[in-house]
């Protein structure tokens, strides 16, 4: 079953935990919408990353978790050597830009889209392993049990306590509904082309010669006729 599917088909199991997780998201909306225009990615897309990287806590980085922000040091993990960044919003900004899977590059957020490049963020194991990845579905129907505990090393019985990103977006954006494009993504409607207007003058212009033409050819076979009365 793919992503798309099973976000259809997705029910909570744990509603009040993704409520709560989701209101806290809302209250910090303006930072996402800040990185949000200088990448292109969804400020909930960039929420829900967060959220499963560190918590929301905008002292992690948006690449790992690492509490690096203002701290002079570089990622010690996977992406290693990003860094050092003032700002939780110059290394969100760096992570989505310069890292793998290059989200600021993708320029289709509908849903299955959008689901399969949150499932890349973290890695393809549960794929390759045809489980969903609780990294989207944990807090939902469609996720049971299993979780990579250490790099390579996957554990059938451990259950992700942490919340998915389809989970949560589907609590903040209804599952119904798109994901919301940034402005650069808004498809721009046509002008439609206006119908010409008649132009008096050219018509009437055309109706003089029409006129002329008749009168023309009148003169014509009145005087062809004169003449002949005379031959």
């Amino acid at each position: 079953m793919n992503n798309l599917d099973r976000w259809n088909k997705a029910k909570f199991t744990r509603s009040t935990q993704i409520e709560a997780q989701a209101a806290k998201i809302k209250a910090n909306r303006s930072r996402y919408d800040a990185v949000s225009a200088k990448t292109g990615v969804p400020w909930d897309v960039i929420a829900v990353i967060h959220y499963r990287e560190s918590s929301n806590n905008f002292g992690g980085v948006l690449h790992n978790g690492e509490h690096i922000i203002g701290t002079g040091r570089k990622t010690t993990l996977v992406p290693k050597g990003r860094g050092p960044f003032t700002t939780w919003e110059e290394a969100a900004i760096d992570a989505l830009v310069n890292c793998a899977p290059y989200a600021a590059r993708n320029k289709d957020w509908s849903i299955g889209k959008t689901l399969d490049l949150l499932e890349a963020y973290n890695g393809l194991g549960y794929r390759k392993k045809g489980l969903p990845s609780p990294y989207l579905w944990a807090g939902t129907d469609q996720y049971e049990r299993g979780k990579y505990v250490a790099d390579g090393k996957f554990d059938p019985n451990v259950v992700d306590k942490q919340l998915g990103t389809a989970a949560l977006l589907i609590c903040l954006r209804g599952k119904d509904e798109a994901i919301e494009p940034p402005l650069d993504h808004v498809p721009v409607t046509p002008a439609p082309v206006p119908t010409p207007k008649p132009n008096k003058a050219a018509g009437a212009a055309v109706a003089a010669v029409g006129v002329g033409t008749v009168i023309a050819t009148w003169w014509h076979d009145l005087s062809t006729w004169f003449m002949g009365l005379f031959q």
